[in-house]
């Protein structure tokens, strides 16, 4: 079946009315994207944040009388913002295609290090003697495609490597899809604990760690405020800078005597920061590793 998609260059100011209009068109779906490619990667807390140049499109299935459907909305448009010109909105029909199947073929497995792969459930694993991680790619949560949470990913394929996580617990702080949590697990951690604010998160966590044979006594889940006080041999946080630096007192003190202590989620020109705020806690930190502009920082707590 093909589409109608309308398309509109807009100030930030005009999206919330315009999506309004669209949506009370029967719009199948309305989508916000930036006109220039100038990524939020870090916004203030209780905002929600839109670019200089916002791209807002709207696709429908019903695809006659466009050209009324258009004069409704600049004619709503006017009635609401009557001091404004209405934003020019371009149309054009999208040919019928198998979007499903073209979105699938975007995703191939990828090798995290010498031993881990992250395998989509629809592919086979290159390598069956690998430690093979079954992870559908998604929007939410992370799936490993992003540079912070490869990076995390590698740091443990070494530490696997090195027969470092054997028998050990791990602590994934801020676990979202249990990526690393089960990844450690799989490459020999003992038990995982993971925490995020995010109910929605632990649901994806535990579904995934069943789609891994992951047993539910090996891997815990819990908001933080149910966080056990403990200590861990490897500890993980694959969150955001901000919160990194507010919480590196709780992250730190998680951190056992000899153990591990891996951070990402931070941009290049943030790592002093989060990097300063972990060695006020008494830990040793390494030298940044940095990948597209995402740093990830290691270190850990002397043994005694």
């Amino acid at each position: 079946m093909p589409w109608l998609q309308l398309k509109a260059h807009i100030a930030p100011e005009q999206a919330d009315t315009l999506e309004e209009l669209l949506s009370a068109e029967g719009a199948s779906a309305i989508t916000l994207q930036d006109a220039h490619d100038n990524p939020v990667f870090e916004p203030e807390r209780g905002t929600t944040p839109l670019w200089h140049e916002t791209v807002l499109t709207g696709l429908y299935d019903d695809l006659e009388d466009v050209e009324a459907m258009l004069d409704r909305v600049r004619q709503a448009w006017a009635a609401e913002m009557p001091d404004e010109p209405c934003p020019e909105i371009e149309y054009e029909l999208l040919a019928d295609r198998d979007w499903e199947r073209e979105w699938m073929d975007g995703f191939s497995p990828l090798r995290m290090g010498k031993h881990l792969w992250i395998v989509p459930s629809w592919h086979e694993a290159p390598d069956p003697e690998a430690v093979n991680l079954l992870l559908d790619p998604g929007l939410a949560f992370g799936t490993g495609t992003h540079p912070t949470t490869a990076l995390c990913l590698e740091w443990l394929d070494t530490l696997a490597d090195e027969e470092r996580l054997d028998g050990q617990a791990v602590l994934d702080f801020g676990c979202g899809s249990g990526i690393l949590a089960i990844a450690a697990l799989k490459l020999g951690a003992a038990r995982a604990v993971g925490t995020d604010i995010d109910p929605q998160a632990l649901t994806a966590s535990r579904d995934n760690a069943k789609r891994n044979g992951i047993p539910d006594q090996a891997l815990a889940l819990c908001l933080p405020e149910q966080l056990e006080k403990g200590q861990y041999a490897i500890v993980l946080a694959n969150i955001l800078a901000g919160p990194l630096v507010e919480l590196a007192p709780s992250i730190a003190g998680q951190v056992a005597p000899g153990g591990r202590l891996a951070l990402s989620g931070i941009l290049a020109n943030q790592a002093d920061e989060v990097l300063d705020a972990y060695l006020a806690q008494g830990l040793r930190m390494d030298a940044p590793e940095e990948r597209d502009g995402w740093v990830r920082l290691t270190g850990g707590r002397p043994a005694g």
